[in-house]
């Protein structure tokens, strides 16, 4: 995945320049279109374009089979052990057009159709840009390719059951299990992705949960715990639960962006301390990995 940092870089297939902190954080400056500033708006309140930070293809990481995985610009949490922080603010990316993206999602639809993959949209937060987002779902969906998103659920109350019909998968990402947890760990709260959660649980509609265990921060065991328990109330729909070991990979990225990195000194968890953590959560009957 690019980093975000430099001033061109190569998705898949190709694109245009990358733009950074032009035309305050809206994308303007590409120079593929002469477009103006409002129009700008309007195609981003249409769903028309986004601003998308880079494009991945890979196998069984952001879902089932081979994925093309999408990550959008714009974020309205602030993890502290975001790997990606040049995605948090709508200053960086390519600006895309819709139709643009949808092609390119369908030429890869045999190589879906062979792995049982797909598209995932990714961020940042997907549901941050919401026009873009639910079109993009609609479109692909309706072409018979499976569909995911991976989000924290904080802006969950976006997606309508019509958006929801559309999306075969959601990721969701439970950060902490505590509200005070929460807050310090993205600064916002957790009521909303447990709203979330409770009405994906409610449709019925498939769920991985993913859970970063970063010492220090989220490994205590009363965190742990609720965190399980959360997740164990939509055992039903839950299919999965990845026990993420945190990783600090993404140091570099907000010293360019001069951001303040206050896990500098952290070490990713003991291997032992990681397994420890998925039993809580095999205990409650979940699948784990």
């Amino acid at each position: 995945m690019a980093d975000g940092t430099n001033g061109v870089v190569k998705l898949a297939p190709e694109q245009g320049e990358r733009v950074r902190g032009i035309a305050a954080g809206l994308g303007v400056g590409d120079e593929r279109d002469e477009i103006t500033r409002p129009e700008l708006l309007q195609a981003r309140r249409t769903g028309d374009m986004a601003l998308v930070h880079s494009w991945e293809l890979v196998t069984a990481v952001d879902g089932p089979g081979t994925r093309m995985t999408m990550f959008l610009s714009g974020c309205p949490l602030r993890c502290q052990y975001c790997h990606n922080p040049d995605t948090m603010r709508m200053m960086n990316g390519t600006l895309e057009r819709l139709d643009e993206a949808v092609e390119r999602v369908k030429r890869y639809k045999r190589v879906f159709a062979a792995t049982g993959g797909g598209l995932t949209v990714s961020g940042g937060e997907p549901l941050f840009q919401i026009a873009f987002t639910r079109r993009l779902l609609a479109e692909v969906h309706a072409a018979g390719i499976h569909t995911a998103i991976d989000t924290s659920g904080f802006l969950g109350a976006r997606l309508s059951d019509d958006d929801l019909d559309n999306i075969d998968l959601v990721l969701l990402d439970v950060k902490s299990g505590d509200p005070v947890t929460y807050k310090n760990v993205t600064t916002r709260e957790l009521q909303p992705t447990l709203d979330f959660g409770d009405r994906l649980n409610k449709m019925g509609k498939p769920v991985w949960v993913r859970f970063v265990l970063v010492p220090g921060l989220t490994d205590a065991a009363e965190n742990v715990e609720n965190v399980a328990s959360i997740v164990a109330r939509w055992k039903s729909n839950v299919e999965r639960v990845e026990v993420l070991p945190f990783h600090n990979m993404g140091v570099d990225k907000w010293k360019d962006l001069g951001f303040t990195y206050n896990l500098e000194g952290t070490q990713p968890p003991a291997p032992e301390d990681v397994e420890a953590a998925r039993e809580v959560f095999r205990a409650k009957g979940l699948t784990v990995y």
